[in-house]
């Protein structure tokens, strides 16, 4: 009969896939946990992966325990306990810190483990990482590798540096909350406002990550955009001002597509050729209210009018009701207070829909003079789609190439491929 509060042993096979996809969905709430129980960022990893071994022994004997979480968390804080006796006894000038450490790690109660506390954590966590002390790419960096558990080679393309460069960034970072001694905590409320810019774009770099990845064979990470999501909800539950409810807003109606934007086969489905009735209306029923709070507020900013413009897409029951114009307006005023090539480019491609292919080739011709620009393949991509349109198949076909040098992602490279041969196709004819 089984116990109370364990389920029955499942095969090797399943238990491996069980386990698996916990640590997709819980290992990084389990170690942020772990970094607020043992104060250390490099112990809590050595832990958490000590945790998850001793899991795949333990579970085939014994069965699942009811709540995973707490059953890595505990365990993962004792084996560390464990690591720092060891190391202890092998280096004496080491025991007044380790067993400080020991001390500080048994200390926490069961209360410190409960559901409420280790939903707390990764917040605690985001706001650790992004203390105003640290540079602000070092306080994206260290998110992104900690809280969200993104790759060293990932953020560093991100960057537009090297693995090591960033790793380095890193460690530097990691080495100064431990030595000024960074409270792990969520800020009082009055200093909030002035961490909160980072902490918001920490998220949406995470949605971002999810919603389209920046290599690899699947476009989208459900279970980043899911925590994106989850993190933002947390958020505004503390701090409900309008670039909070702006930014949930933004990534509920972007991921209110998720189920339309592919094909069976994986291969990317363009916003005006998605079946709509696809589109997850629960999210947009709650993204679109928050858009209104956010614009209504008067103190909106870059996240607010990017889920306006994603809320004139979703308002739109057929792709040819889409009111181009009011997107272009829209992209107007977000150039105006947040000025980058990459909003410049978005602005490029509403315009072609809006005026028509040449007025938007007019506008990406003139940002591909920006050097930054001329590595990013989505502004070959959209290039390409213009001339395309204006029947220009020779010259498409430069800039479809171009952009195939550079994409990562394997959807898009199908998806530019397909594009090459259809113009390749054409020019023939």
């Amino acid at each position: 009969m089984d116990t109370p509060d364990k389920k029955t042993p499942a095969h090797p096979k399943d238990l491996q896939n069980e386990i698996g996809q916990i640590y997709q969905q819980e290992s990084r709430r389990v170690l942020a946990t772990l970094i607020r129980l043992l104060g250390d960022f490099d112990l809590a990893e050595e832990a958490l992966h000590e945790a998850f071994s001793a899991a795949l022994k333990q579970w085939a004997k014994e069965g699942m325990p009811e709540n995973p979480r707490a059953w890595l968390v505990s365990t993962g804080r004792f084996k560390a306990i464990d690591q720092i006796r060891k190391k202890a006894r092998f280096n004496d000038h080491l025991s007044e810190l380790s067993y400080a450490a020991i001390a500080e790690a048994e200390a926490n109660t069961a209360s410190d483990l409960d559901e409420l506390t280790i939903a707390d954590d990764q917040l605690r966590l985001i706001f650790t990482c992004c203390h105003p002390s640290l540079s602000v790419e070092a306080q994206l960096a260290l998110t992104l590798r900690e809280v969200c558990g993104l790759t060293t080679e990932q953020i560093a393309r991100a960057f537009l540096t090297t693995a090591p460069t960033l790793a380095q960034r890193i460690v530097r970072a990691k080495s100064k909350i431990r030595d000024a001694k960074i409270p792990y905590e969520i800020p009082e409320q009055k200093q909030l406002p002035e961490r909160l810019n980072t902490v918001l774009d920490v998220i949406y770099l995470l949605f971002n990550e999810g919603y389209s990845a920046t290599d690899g064979e699947h476009m989208v990470q459900s279970e980043l955009t899911r925590e994106a999501i989850h993190l933002c909800r947390q958020l505004h539950e503390l701090l409900p001002q309008p670039e909070v409810k702006g930014l949930l807003a933004l990534m509920l109606l972007q991921d209110s597509r998720r189920n339309a934007r592919t094909n069976a086969e994986g291969d990317i489905v363009l916003l005006q050729n998605q079946d709509r009735t696809l589109w997850d209306q629960e999210q947009i029923n709650e993204g679109l209210p928050l858009v209104t709070q956010a614009l209504e507020s008067r103190r909106f900013g870059p996240f607010s009018l990017q889920a306006a413009i994603a809320a004139v897409h979703a308002e739109a029951n057929r792709s040819d009701l889409t009111d181009w114009n009011q997107i272009v307006g829209l992209y107007d005023v977000l150039a105006r207070i947040q000025p980058s090539p990459v909003v410049s480019l978005n602005q490029a491609v509403a315009v072609s829909m809006a005026q028509g292919p040449a007025a938007g080739l007019e506008r990406v011709e003139s940002l591909l003079r920006d050097k930054s620009m001329q590595e990013y393949h989505l502004a070959h991509a959209a290039k390409a789609d213009c001339l395309r349109r204006l029947e220009n198949y020779s010259a498409a076909i430069e800039s479809y190439q171009q952009a195939l040098k550079l994409a990562k992602q394997a959807p898009e490279r199908r998806f530019l491929q397909t594009r090459l041969q259809d113009c390749e196709n054409l020019l023939r004819k």
